[in-house]
C-alpha cells in the first residue's frame, strides 16, 4: 500500500456532528430452512424411520438485530468470520435483500418497506462492489455495454453518443483505457475486472457503496492497487464506504471506523485506531493476536479460540461467544443473559458482560 494509505490517526468526518447517510435500527434477516430432526429413542421405530427421512423447519440468524450508523464521507469496516453475517447485512442495507425485521434509513428516508418502484430512484445513490470479478460481470456482454447499462436504465444521457463518452470516461478514472469498452469480461484479469465493476458501480453517480470484499479474490499483488483506487474514488467522489473485509490490516489502514461481527450481531465497534490498540471484546482480541507482524523478532500472544462458531440455527443461550471465550471465571451472565452493545468508559461500544 502506498503512503497514500490513510493511517486511522484521525478520522474523516467528525462523528459528533454530522448526520448519518445510512442508519439502520434492529436490522434482522432470517433465512428459513430445514434440519435434522435430533437424534433419540423417545419415539417408536416407525417414527425413526420418518424422522430419518424427513428434515424438521429451522431458522437461521444470519443477521440478529444489528443497529449501526455511517457518516458522510467515512469508511465503516465490518469484519468477522466467514458466515458471521456480513455480506448478507450489505446486501440487505441496499435492499438487495428484504429485512425480516427492523428499519433503514438512507439520507434521512425509511427505505424499509419502500416498493421497487420508489425505491429505484435511491438505488442511483447506493451501489455495490462485489467479492469476485469473475463472478460479478456477465461474459456476454461487452465492457461497455456492462457500464453502460446502469446509465441506461436510470436514463443518465441523452443519446447513445453521450453513453460512450460517459462509458470512455468512467474507464478512465478506474484506470483502464477507453478501448477496453470493446472488449469482454475474459480479456482481463481478476484486478482489470474488478476495474471494470467498480466503474460500473460509479456509472450512477451514487453517494454511498458497499464493498463486499472486492480484494478478497485477487492478488497480493494487485490488493494495494484497488485499495489506492478505492481511497482515491472516495475522496474525488466525496464516497461513504462499507467495507467488508477479512484483511484486518487492510481495514486498519483504510477505514474510519470498525465494526466487528459474531454470529449475526456486532460484538463490538469503535474508532478503527482506538480498537486496534485497546479491543475490548474477547472475539475482537482473538481476531486482533492472528494478525502477522511485520517485526519478526516482535513478540505477539496469539490467543487460540477453541471449537467452531456456533451453529445460527441453534444459536447457544447467554452471550453467543461464550463457548469459545477465552476468558476464565466467567460471570454467570454469560451463560444466561444476551449481552447488548452498551457504550463503555473509553468511548467504545461493546457486546461483553465483562468488557471494560
Amino acid at each position: 500500500m502506498t503512503a497514500a494509505a490513510k493511517t486511522s490517526a484521525t478520522p474523516t468526518v467528525d462523528t459528533d456532528e454530522a448526520t448519518p447517510l445510512l442508519r439502520i435500527r434492529g436490522v434482522k434477516k432470517y433465512f428459513h430452512t430445514k434440519k435434522a430432526w435430533p437424534k433419540g429413542d423417545g419415539a417408536g421405530p416407525h417414527m425413526r424411520v420418518w424422522r430419518s427421512l424427513t428434515r424438521m423447519n429451522a431458522t437461521v440468524k444470519a443477521v440478529d438485530d444489528v443497529s449501526l450508523e455511517i457518516l458522510p464521507g467515512e469508511t465503516l469496516g465490518l469484519v468477522g468470520e466467514s458466515g458471521c453475517g456480513k455480506s448478507t447485512l450489505g446486501r440487505t442495507v441496499l435492499r438487495l435483500l428484504d429485512p425480516t425485521a427492523g428499519q433503514i434509513f438512507f439520507d434521512g428516508h425509511d427505505i424499509t418497506t419502500m416498493s421497487q418502484g420508489t425505491l429505484r430512484p435511491v438505488r442511483r445513490e447506493m451501489q455495490m462492489i462485489f467479492q469476485d470479478p469473475y463472478a460479478s460481470l456477465n461474459p456476454r456482454m461487452s465492457v461497455g455495454s456492462i457500464v453502460s447499462e446502469p446509465i441506461e436504465i436510470h436514463g443518465l444521457a441523452k443519446n447513445a453518443a453521450e453513453r460512450r463518452e460517459r462509458v470512455a470516461a468512467l474507464l478512465e478514472k478506474v484506470g483502464l483505457r477507453p478501448e477496453a469498452a470493446a472488449r469482454y469480461p475474459h480479456e482481463f484479469s481478476g484486478g482489470q475486472r474488478q476495474r471494470v465493476g467498480i466503474a460500473r458501480a460509479l456509472a450512477v453517480e451514487p453517494r454511498f457503496i458497499v464493498c463486499d470484499e472486492p480484494i478478497s479474490a485477487l492478488d497480493v499483488s494487485i490488493q494495494a492497487q484497488i485499495v489506492n483506487l478505492l481511497q482515491d474514488l472516495q475522496a474525488a467522489e466525496n464516497l461513504t464506504y462499507l467495507f467488508i473485509a477479512h484483511d484486518l490490516h487492510i481495514v486498519r489502514h483504510l477505514c474510519d471506523r470498525v465494526a466487528v461481527m459474531y454470529l449475526g450481531r456486532v460484538v463490538e465497534l469503535g474508532e478503527a485506531r482506538k480498537l486496534y490498540a485497546t479491543p475490548k471484546h474477547p472475539y475482537t482480541q482473538a481476531l486482533l493476536s492472528a494478525v502477522p507482524v511485520p517485526d519478526p523478532a516482535a513478540k505477539k500472544k496469539r490467543i487460540i479460540l477453541e471449537g467452531d462458531v456456533p451453529s445460527p440455527i441453534d444459536p447457544p443461550a447467554g452471550c453467543p461467544f461464550h463457548p469459545r471465550c477465552p476468558v476464565k471465571d466467567k460471570p454467570k451472565e454469560c451463560f444466561t443473559i444476551r449481552p447488548e452493545l452498551r457504550e463503555l468508559p473509553s468511548g467504545a461500544r461493546a457486546a461483553c458482560h465483562i468488557a471494560e
